[in-house]
């Protein structure tokens, strides 16, 4: 028997109206707990008022609540698939030769859909309001002085030292292991913020301790002659941790920006393993989560008749998301690590909870 569009769409409502009431909790939980974190962080410094705390909680918001998007999904399908069976409604319509798996394709369609939803609006949507928050994170909690950016001209990084503040440009960067080394450099130093010293050009420079190493360096200054210098040495704070993680972290990435991004950061030499990591887990979303429509499934359908059932959904939500949460936490380590291909990190999480929902249901329903 197929089942019928009016049922279909009763059911999906019924999931829907489920999932955005979850879904607004979550976010008001979170937002209430980033507050009071961004208060205890702010409270040593009496010029962020409570709006800028506010503003701050505001802008990280979308991209906490995608951590919680799943989740969302999977209390919101046991909430629908529970007061369905509660109410016999799920008895009735099996009576009326309606399988589990007909009666579950409505909710899976709307789950893949959310999930479609998920990465290619929400995602860029956390991601310009993350880039905000952690601009006024800058701002008013952090001081921090180095920033780097790459485009298809190469690298560009700012950098501090004990005269001031200097600008360096590079066409290539070759990392190796804990080695950053540069061609093709050209570097403006400043005295403090604004006042230029002198311009620095070398055929090839290396991270030390302390300091840029250059070779054959040519040094000009305003109204004087230029210099050259077989040997050069430029002092630096930077370290290779600091560049690393001065680059635009993955979550600040649009999803549809992720793929320029990566083949441009590989292409001026540094390891684009993080965002390959997010940019697979982004595209497995949909999977994600159909793959918490069956598990919903899996503990709700048949806990109609059962005292203490709503006990045994929500205690088995939340074990489920606590397993899976570190589950995929376990494997994306693993990913980062390059103990494992990239994407078989991103796609596991998803694909095996697809297949324990899909063989529960099958040895409940058909077993």
């Amino acid at each position: 028997m197929r089942i019928s569009s009016t049922l279909s769409m009763y059911i999906g409502r019924h999931f829907l109206v489920s999932f955005l009431s979850c879904f607004m909790v979550f976010l008001f939980i979170v937002m209430l707990f980033d507050s009071i974190e961004l208060l205890r962080r702010a409270a040593s410094r009496p010029e962020i008022s409570f709006t800028d705390v506010i503003e701050m909680a505001f802008f990280r918001l979308p991209h906490m609540g995608q951590e919680t998007f799943p989740f969302a999904v999977l209390f919101g399908g046991m909430s629908a698939f529970w007061r369905l069976a509660r109410t016999h409604e799920l008895t009735i319509t099996r009576a009326a030769g309606v399988s589990a798996w007909q009666f579950l394709l409505p909710v899976l369609s709307l789950a893949a859909a959310l999930g479609i939803f998920h990465v290619t609006v929400f995602n860029p949507l956390a991601s310009t309001m993350l880039t905000r928050f952690e601009q006024l994170e800058a701002i008013h909690l952090r001081g921090q002085e180095n920033s780097l950016a790459v485009s298809q001209s190469g690298l560009w990084l700012r950098q501090a030292n004990s005269v001031g503040q200097s600008v360096v440009h590079s066409r290539a960067v070759l990392q190796q292991g804990t080695d950053v080394e540069l061609t093709g450099v050209v570097v403006f130093v400043y005295e403090g913020t604004d006042r230029f010293l002198e311009r620095v050009d070398a055929e090839y420079a290396r991270l030390e301790d302390g300091f840029w190493y250059m070779r054959n360096a040519r040094v000009q200054k305003p109204e004087e002659g230029s210099a050259a210098y077989e040997e050069y040495w430029l002092e630096t704070d930077l370290t290779l941790t600091k560049i690393q993680d001065s680059f635009a972290p993955p979550e600040t990435m649009s999803f549809w920006a992720l793929s320029d991004f990566i083949e441009t950061l590989e292409e001026a030499g540094f390891s684009a393993i993080r965002h390959r990591l997010h940019l697979n887990a982004l595209l497995a979303s949909p999977l994600l989560m159909c793959a918490m429509v069956l598990i919903a499934a899996t503990f709700t359908l048949r806990q109609s008749s059962r005292r203490g059932g709503a006990t045994f959904v929500i205690s088995m939500g939340v074990l489920t998301g606590f397993l899976l949460y570190f589950f995929s936490d376990v494997v994306y380590a693993l990913g980062l690590s390059d103990n494992i291909p990239v994407t078989l990190a991103a796609w596991t999480p998803s694909g095996v909870a697809t297949l324990l929902g899909l063989g529960m249901l099958l040895h409940l329903e058909d077993g």
